[in-house]
């Protein structure tokens, strides 16, 4: 039997965050390759206190969802993936308070499909369980895998959406925004 408020797919299990993440974040996610296309490697005070965030969001009713993925077989942290609600301020209106969906990945698991099959997990969720009509997804046009793999998911982009993001760097702007649609 699952935990509460796990996910299961073939290779990973999506488990919710807790305390214990914080090492593993700060080592294996907190790094410059990693943080490359989310505005750059943060504090170990501003990673402790977004898990602290993390943690009471998924456990609020309404909060968002952000897993910790961990392989089945070997138990290994191997990154993350979330569904948030859409704030940034410089998005358009249009977008404001709509779901969306990210992820990260250590880079030592990079191109062997847990992000995608972590997301597409993720989905299942938002679409079944939380019967929401749409799911929202952003990048830039430098991130080239996370635009790959968003439309590998069947994300449709979405370019009336684009909007420029002061929080990021010039070479991360604008940013590009991809919608999917639940399944009929």
């Amino acid at each position: 039997m699952a935990e509460a408020g796990a996910l299961e797919t073939p290779r990973l299990i999506l488990r919710p965050p807790v305390a214990e993440d914080l090492p593993w974040l700060l080592q294996a996610m907190n790094t410059e390759a990693v943080m490359r296309h989310l505005a750059g490697v943060r504090t170990p005070t501003e990673v402790e206190e977004g898990l602290a965030f993390d943690i009471a969001a998924f456990a609020a009713p309404e909060g968002y969802k952000r897993w910790t993925v961990w392989l089945r077989d070997g138990g290994v942290r191997v990154g993350r993936v979330g569904l948030f609600h859409l704030r940034s301020p410089a998005a358009p209106p249009a977008l404001q308070g709509h779901r969306e969906i990210g992820w990260t990945f250590a880079q030592d698991h990079w191109g062997k499909g847990y992000a995608t099959e972590a997301a597409e997990g993720a989905l299942g969720f938002a679409f079944g369980e939380m019967g929401l009509p749409r799911i929202y997804s952003q990048t830039s046009e430098s991130n080239a895998a996370s635009t790959r793999m968003m439309q590998r998911l069947g994300f449709t982009f979405r370019p009336e959406l684009g909007y420029v993001d002061p929080d990021y760097p010039p070479q991360d702007n604008p940013t590009t925004v991809w919608s999917l649609d639940a399944p009929a």
